[in-house]
């Protein structure tokens, strides 16, 4: 017990140190294309009803804990730990519930003229890139636009729908029909047997602490007895969250400095992609998140190290968004990508290692320890 307090004590000295260097740039390997699927066998007519009869209307504090209480000093995995990001991890929510979340906002507004199988989802999501603005004018382009809906109006009408669609997958979220993704479970009971932590990442969900910690309620309260689950509470009272985000420790001027000078980067990264997309007529992934959402995923990953009581590049994160791999980047944390329904097309050239499912020839304990990253 006297190392593992050793090893909490130098978690907390490596907050304020330097970040480590940039991890490697090796390419991944591109995702295989989603099936192609014939547009005109999709808009037949005799498909979908017209829409041309919808009528359109407006709608300070605790200290610093260790993840195990009995770390076994014999125990190799102990110098090791896991991170998972819950959606697209645990769950890939977005693959199982955002066909379903835009024909259920197409029922709330009306529109029964408008329903998504799944060969016309996966063609929309191809034509369009994933842009899920376009997907609806590539749509109603196809079969109609209401007859009562104003031109000028258009922006609206997809703006409530992707309001509608938004909150239908929140539901969706928070929901029984949502199941884990296969293996999860298998994986997380072989890290707990080789000894090695496990963190469940849920402060910085996009939808938000409700929705994750249904999802992982799933995996049953034996396994959650055994992990730690790090929300914004448990952030706050990590040792980097008081010394760093607490409310009483003003930053340094350099510290203030850096984060002038990471969002004009950040905002000129943006400007510039935006052209150069604009030019090659490209759909491309943006980082559009704010610099203060981009703090939290910082502090998270810090808090998740030390609840593991390890250091940052003792710690892999799973991660199932491009914000966690970004996160991970800056803090020199490794980085395996689980991909999902919302990450399939896209490139992750900072990570370890880009994954498809869990177990077999997939995601292992077994490769992750044999890879030692760490």
């Amino acid at each position: 017990m006297a190392a593992a307090a050793a090893r909490c004590l130098l978690v907390g000295r490596a907050l304020l140190s330097p970040l480590v260097p940039r991890l490697d740039n090796s390419r991944n390997p591109a995702p295989s294309p989603l099936p192609s699927v014939s547009a005109s066998s999709l808009f037949d007519s005799s498909c979908f009803p017209s829409c041309k009869n919808f009528t359109y209307s407006r709608i300070y504090a605790a200290p610093l804990r260790c993840l195990l209480s009995d770390i076994n000093e014999s125990n190799p995995g102990q110098d090791f730990a896991l991170l998972l990001e819950v959606e697209g991890v645990v769950a890939d929510i977005f693959r199982l519930g955002n066909r379903q979340a835009f024909n259920t906002a197409f029922q709330k507004l009306g529109l029964d003229c408008a329903n998504w199988t799944e060969p016309i989802y996966t063609d929309l999501m191809r034509k369009a890139a994933g842009d899920e603005k376009r997907m609806l004018i590539l749509f109603f382009n196809r079969i109609g636009w209401p007859a009562s809906l104003p031109t000028n109006e258009k922006e609206i009408f997809m703006k409530n729908i992707l309001q509608e669609k938004k909150k239908a997958l929140e539901d969706f979220a928070t929901s029984s029909s949502l199941t884990l993704r296969p293996g999860v479970g298998n994986f997380i009971d072989d890290a707990l047997h080789e000894g090695v932590p496990v963190v469940l990442l849920i402060a910085y969900s996009k939808y938000g602490e409700k929705a994750c910690r249904s999802i992982i309620g799933k995996l049953g309260q034996e396994r959650l007895q055994k992990v730690k689950v790090v929300g914004k509470e448990e952030v706050k009272n990590s040792l980097y969250g008081q010394l760093v985000l607490g409310k009483g420790v003003s930053s340094s001027l350099d510290e203030l400095l850096a984060k002038e000078v990471r969002k004009a980067a950040s905002m000129e990264k943006q400007r510039i992609a935006h052209d150069v997309a604009s030019i090659l007529k490209l759909s491309v992934d943006i980082d559009t998140s704010s610099s203060e959402s981009f703090e939290d995923i910082i502090a998270t990953l810090r808090a998740g190290a030390e609840y593991a009581c390890l250091p940052i590049q003792n710690c892999v994160l799973i991660a199932g968004s491009q914000p966690g791999v970004y996160g991970s980047e800056r803090v020199g944390m490794p980085c395996v990508v689980m991909r999902s329904g919302s990450t399939a097309r896209a490139e992750f050239r900072s990570a370890k290692a880009v994954m498809d499912a869990f177990g077999g020839a997939d995601l292992t304990v077994a490769k992750l320890l044999n890879k030692k990253w760490y």
